[in-house]
């Protein structure tokens, strides 16, 4: 008999209006599954050998009937114990050799259907890097993570069981139907009246399970997000007593996964009583037309119980439709949902050589620069309207505005984590927009207001600033300009302690100055800081801005500054105002001719995006 495995109650994850994405109910499984091909074709030869086998070997359980037909006519009907035990024999080589089978055919799928998930799962997660920043605003990071375990857990345990065992017990159901036509054509059209109402069954269940999958699978990505941000914003939860309410928005998504949950089991449950309840029926109306032909003589008994042993024996392989179809209409889903990020459109690049040559250093232009969010309304003004600037070799400049003037926006314009909606921009002559991506952030180095640090070291975080040559001197200086050589040798193992997730071991002035060394090891061409001190005391301020000036004068620079301390380590200043550049001079100047300036010099405002 075939493998019986416990039938999975699988998470799903991700919302299809989180993702953007809604489900399709009238989607063709197979057409989705086939999208899979890729992927299997390099261990379709042990995919196709594990098929054989589990063939083999199921077909071998439609054996032992005829070996019991064989006995109950032979040495039974004879008496002769010698027959009894020879059958009793051959009856225990069937099993032996059936469950050698199935084994073998488990240890077949195991590594290459492991090597399958691995292999999808690197290319989520590279697919993942290349796509754009607006694609992550759209998409909650639970709902992501999500596709990448639980979906692709789903499509291996098609890959191992559905995806043989739809074929094998296909054959078997066929192998068995024709056995017992040959021992009973009367009998075996008993038999074969249930064929009809199953199909239509379960083609109604495909369709309705397919919907209530994605639901359960989308919901379960909901509660991973939750469960994510609540871990991730532990503090700020513990810090405004905010445990209760997260919990009950916890529990509501709980119930409403439950729900569907139990929506999903009640189909299940619906479908295996149907596929059980009927052809039960069917054998039990054989089994009275066969005791009746065994007692007027027209059948043999050996003949009636190989009938009803081969008919018990494709229980199996009819109940188990529902079972396998329900499986592959999640690993549909789970299909589905991977290829709706595998689809998405990747930043756009340009190929290597199609930018415009450098006539020489011209620092930094911005002409006629616009930017408009994607998902922004229709109808509303841009966030960036005709920037005209001009940042010249080795200066720096610092980009002053109010709140929502756009000023985080035009800094990541510079390294394209958003693509300008008009204008352009140009590094020493070369238009951003024509330079290879990987080029054009290896000019340019930024470090942003709010620091994100990785599971990994104080080295490694800091030099991920570099192509990978730098070394320990680099670090060395790279920590002194950021005044955080300090504050990192007194860590247990200096540079080479971890900081933990988003390095939250760290205060925001610690994360914030490794953020800047980060910046600055690679001794960027072009340098974009997005008011990096802003989590600094005014004692640690003052020395990082004497060693930051040293290290301005070896570059290009755009600095966010919201502070007269800041505004000082440039050597112009740019006044952004509702998308546009009103005004530019020296600190100043500007203090003398421009009131807005002088309003925001005298408080302290920060941007929105």
């Amino acid at each position: 008999m075939p493998e019986k495995p416990v039938a999975p109650e699988p998470p799903g994850p991700d919302a299809p209006d989180a993702a953007g994405t809604p489900a399709a109910p009238d989607r063709s499984t197979v057409r989705v599954l086939l999208r899979l091909w890729p992927y299997v074709r390099p261990v379709r030869g042990r995919l196709f050998t594990a098929a054989v086998v589990a063939i083999v070997a199921s077909c071998l359980s439609l054996v032992i009937p005829l070996v019991l037909k064989w006995m109950v006519d032979g040495p039974v009907a004879d008496r002769d114990p010698g027959g009894v035990w020879l059958g009793a024999l051959y009856l225990l080589l069937l099993g032996v050799t059936e469950a050698v089978l199935f084994g073998y055919r488990r240890w077949l799928v195991a590594r290459p259907l492991s090597g399958v998930e691995a292999r999808m799962r690197a290319d989520l997660y590279g697919r993942l890097q290349r796509l754009p920043i607006a694609f992550h605003d759209r998409w909650a990071s639970g709902q992501l993570l999500s596709r990448g375990t639980t979906d692709l857990m789903l499509v291996r345990m098609f890959l191992a069981f559905p995806l043989t065992f739809l074929l094998v017990n296909g054959v078997t159901i066929l192998a068995g139907y024709v056995l017992l036509l040959a021992q009973d054509w009367s009998l075996g059209l008993v038999l074969l009246t249930p064929v009809v109402p199953l199909v239509i069954v379960c083609s109604l269940f495909e369709g309705r399970y397919g919907v209530v999958a994605r639901r359960a699978q989308d919901q379960v990505g909901d509660l991973t997000t939750v469960v994510e941000e609540s871990v991730l914003g532990i503090r700020i939860v513990k810090g405004f007593g905010r445990h209760r309410s997260q919990a009950r928005a916890f529990r509501d998504l709980s119930g409403q996964l439950r729900g569907t949950e139990l929506a999903k089991a009640r189909l299940l449950a619906m479908i295996w009583a149907v596929i059980t309840v009927v052809p039960e029926l069917a054998i039990g109306a054989a089994l009275v037309l066969g005791t009746i032909q065994v007692a007027d003589g027209n059948l043999s008994a050996g003949t009636l119980v190989a009938f009803l042993s081969t008919a018990l024996a494709l229980r199996w392989p009819v109940e188990s439709i529902g079972f396998l179809l329900a499986m592959s209409q999640e690993a549909a889903t789970a299909t589905e949902r991977y290829f709706e990020v595998m689809d998405a459109d990747e930043e756009p690049d340009t190929p290597a050589g199609t930018g415009a040559a450098s006539d020489g250093p011209d620092g930094v232009r911005f002409e006629g620069v616009s930017f408009r969010y994607p998902d922004a309304p229709e109808g509303s003004p841009p966030v960036l309207d005709g920037v005209d600037l001009h940042i010249r070799p080795g200066e720096t400049l610092a980009l002053v505005g109010g709140t929502g003037s756009g000023k985080t926006t035009l800094t990541a314009l510079v390294p394209r984590l958003h693509e300008a909606s008009g204008g352009r921009i140009l590094l020493d002559g070369e238009d951003i927009a024509r330079m290879e991506r990987g080029r054009l952030r290896s000019l340019v180095s930024v470090a942003f207001e709010e620091p994100t640090l990785f599971s990994a070291s104080v080295g490694e975080n800091v030099l991920m600033g570099t192509d990978g040559t730098a070394g320990e001197p680099e670090l060395r200086r790279a920590l002194g300009v950021a005044q955080a050589d300090g504050f990192v040798d007194r860590l247990p193992e200096g540079s080479g302690t971890q900081v933990g997730e988003q390095g939250l071991s760290l205060s925001g002035g610690q994360r914030q100055r490794l953020a800047l060394a980060r910046a600055v090891v690679g001794r960027p061409r072009f340098l974009v800081l997005d008011d990096p001190l802003s989590a600094l005391d005014v004692h640690t301020e003052a020395r990082v801005e004497a060693a930051l000036r040293e290290v301005l004068r070896e570059t290009t620079a755009l600095v966010v500054a919201h502070r007269p301390s800041t505004v000082m380590l440039a050597d112009r200043v740019a006044l952004l105002s509702e998308g546009r550049i009103t005004a530019v001079g020296t600190h100043q100047e500007l203090l003398r001719t421009s009131e807005e300036y002088a309003w925001l010099m005298s408080g302290e405002g920060k941007d929105e995006r």
